[in-house]
């Protein structure tokens, strides 16, 4: 995973939208959308809320 990606999976972890990482990382709406998707897709995950459960596991976030 890229550091970026890391970024984002910090940030869905934290709950944000697909517009709000997009802001936060000064980045078009679509340009999030991509990075969501290749995350899910580099850990096996469908849903959002799988990886943001990852991100906890592995310390990147606080519960």
């Amino acid at each position: 995973m890229t550091a970026r990606e890391r970024e984002v999976l910090i940030l869905i972890a934290d709950g944000a939208t697909n517009k709000e990482i997009a802001a936060k990382l000064v980045v078009s709406e679509n340009t999030a959308r991509n990075h969501v998707s290749h995350i899910l897709g580099k850990l096996g995950f469908s849903r959002r809320s799988e990886a943001a459960a990852y991100a906890v596991k592995k310390g990147l976030v606080k519960e």
